[in-house]
């Protein structure tokens, strides 16, 4: 499947402020070498939904103040339809398209890592997964950060930046939508049937889950870099094993 010891991608999925983004990072600024050895990672292309749906939110505020029709959100900013969800899946995967037919050799150097977050209230992580493209399922390993739902509003209160709200890593939602969007997790029904795969569309993808209550990411050591390097390590592994 691989030229190289790289996963193609990794979907990153989890609550929101649970890490995903601070994981990121931490493995953006590790050496190639030691970030393929350990990680199974390559060069970093990041697909994260957040700047499409903030990109969204910025073109309705421009229309409400032209006196126009928004085309997305309500004027609280909540999305007008639920399958709007939906959309910023499909366009994850159109996104991800597009770098592959750019480059045939895409893979040789680049891991891509797909990065969003869904509750209960629009679908869960059951209903996102099903929009994925076929072309991205088969080339996928899954990796869950697991923080409670009190662990994320914390997090997502502490990381906001009035400054840099549009900021990956600095934005934050506000409590009632947290509770609204977000409290309603659906990981643990979504993985149950099987310890190592989810089944989506007739695929394997494996998955694993890194555990991250205790914030080993805030401020990301070596305390991650074990914890990550070894469920990395065992996503690889049932990576190169399955059969789709």
């Amino acid at each position: 499947m691989q030229k190289r010891n790289i996963l193609d991608i990794l979907i990153l999925v989890a609550r929101p402020a649970a890490g995903k983004s601070e994981l990121i990072d931490y493995l953006r600024k590790k050496g190639k070498d030691e970030r393929e050895r350990r990680f199974h990672i390559g060069e970093i292309e990041e697909i994260d939904d957040f700047s499409m749906l903030w990109t969204w939110f910025e073109e309705d505020k421009i229309l409400s103040e032209m006196g126009k029709p928004r085309l997305h959100t309500t004027s609280d900013c909540y999305f007008t339809e639920p399958y709007l969800w939906d959309l910023l899946i499909r366009r994850i995967c159109l996104e991800y398209e597009k770098c592959v037919k750019r480059n045939p050799s895409y893979h040789d150097r680049f891991t891509t890592i797909i990065e969003f977050a869904r509750g209960c209230e629009h679908g869960g992580f059951t209903r996102a997964f099903r929009h994925l493209s076929s072309v991205v399922l088969k080339s996928s390993a899954v990796l869950y950060i697991n923080v409670s739902f009190q662990e994320s509003l914390r997090k997502n209160r502490r990381r906001f930046n009035p400054e840099r709200p549009d900021s990956v890593l600095e934005h934050s939602i506000p409590d009632d939508k947290m509770e609204t969007l977000y409290k309603e997790n659906d990981w643990d029904a979504f993985s149950s049937p099987d310890p190592d795969y989810l089944f989506v569309q007739g695929i394997k993808l494996p998955y694993d889950v890194l555990e991250n209550e205790d914030d080993v990411t805030t401020s990301p050591g070596e305390a991650l870099g074990r914890r990550l390097e070894k469920t990395l390590s065992r996503l690889w592994e049932l990576y190169t094993k399955r059969e789709t």
